[in-house]
Order: structure tokens, then sequence, then C-alpha cells
């Protein structure tokens, strides 16, 4: 992939994370000035702390994690519109998959791209038919018969998108699966801790996979 289009990425990309972010303060700076209202220091600080403290690693550790997955393009439209671990990686593997094509190169940076293009807008437009009918279905949509589904929307998506790279390298997934699940078993209140395990899933993975490499058990 040629230097300029890198470079034009980079650019454009920057560019549309900074008005993104201008907007976003954008809706409770408005919603303070035509009010009057206005958060005390006393209440905001800790707030603020308490919130950067979760999201600012898991965010720093995202961007290390999904980017080499995502590619540069799909990258800046994926960390601005969100959604990515559930939504946005799965979309760009599977297009790439799909495909065939490799992760890394410009065929999938294009591609993983499209996909998450795709998976943006569609994402947009179901929430605003959703918010245009969620009175009407909400008897419906909090009825028993749907909860176990709405319940088990993330593992369904996981284990269906899993399940297609586990068989294509058993032998690596074997170890960090075995420690992940035994981990999130034994540790109690370890489900909030996902944002993080994700990228030590992944140095897991990279230090099996090259052990096996080193080996001759994997090519």
């Amino acid at each position: 992939m040629n230097k300029t289009y890198q470079d034009q990425l980079h650019s454009e990309g920057r560019i549309w994370m900074l008005g993104a972010l201008a907007l976003f303060i954008s809706v409770p700076l408005t919603i303070s000035l035509v009010t009057g209202i206005w958060p005390t220091f006393a209440k905001f600080l800790p707030g603020f702390i308490a919130t950067a403290a979760i999201f600012w690693p898991v965010t720093t550790i995202e961007v290390f994690t999904f980017t080499p997955m995502l590619g540069t393009g799909s990258s800046y439209l994926a960390f601005v519109t969100g959604n990515l671990t559930n939504m946005k990686v799965p979309a760009a593997l599977n297009a790439q998959d799909a495909l065939n094509v490799n992760k890394g190169t410009e065929e999938g940076d294009v591609i993983s791209t499209i996909a998450v293009a795709s998976s943006s807008i569609i994402t947009t437009v179901i929430i605003i038919i959703g918010a245009l009918l969620i009175i009407p279905l909400t008897p419906v949509l909090e009825s028993d018969a749907l909860k176990p589904a709405f319940d088990n929307i993330i593992p369904a998506l996981f284990g269906a998108l899993g399940i297609v790279y586990i068989m294509k390298r058993w032998q690596v997934a074997l170890i960090p699966v075995a420690i992940m699940i035994l981990f999130f078993l034994l540790v109690p209140g370890s489900g909030k801790l996902v944002g993080i395990m994700v990228p030590v899933g992944v140095v897991i993975s990279l230090v099996v996979a090259r052990y096996l490499y080193k080996k001759g058990m994997i090519k």
C-alpha cells in the first residue's frame, strides 16, 4: 500500500475523529448553555476519574489489539462509531474471511472498511427504527419468551465467530481458550474485565503460536 494513500487516510481520519469528539462534547455543552445548569467541579471530578480509570486503559488496549485486524481506514471509522468488540471487528473479520483476503494487505483494508461502513449504516438505521418503535414494541421485547435470547446475544455471536477461527488453528487456540475459561470460572466478578482480558488472550495466543511454530507443529 503506497505511502500517499496511508498519509491521506491518517490525515482524514484524524480530522473526522476530532470532529466526532467535538460533536460528543457539544451535546452536554449545549444542554448546559440552554438550561443554565452546569455540573459542579466537586461532582464532575469523581465521576470523570471513575469513568476514565475504566475506559482509558481499555480504549488504549483496543487500539493496539483491533487496529491490526481492521486496517488503517476502517480503524478510524470503527473507533468513531463504536461497538468494536460485538459488531465492527466481527463484521470486518467475516468479510475478509468470506472473500479470502489477507489481513494487513490493501485488499484486506478495503474490504474491512466496506464491512465496517456497512455495519455502521445498518446499526444507525436499526437504532432509528428502534427509537420510533420502542414504545409499541416494549411489551414484546420485555416478554419472558424473548429474555433468554437477549441475554445470550454476545455469547452466540462470538461462539459462532470463534468456532470458525478455532477450527482453523485449534492447536493455537486450545491453551488460550482453556486459560480464559478457567479465569472467568474461578475469578468472581471477572465478567467486568472482558475488555482487559481480550489483549491478554491475544498475547497468550501469540506466545503459544510462536512456540508451536518453532517446534514445527504449525506452519
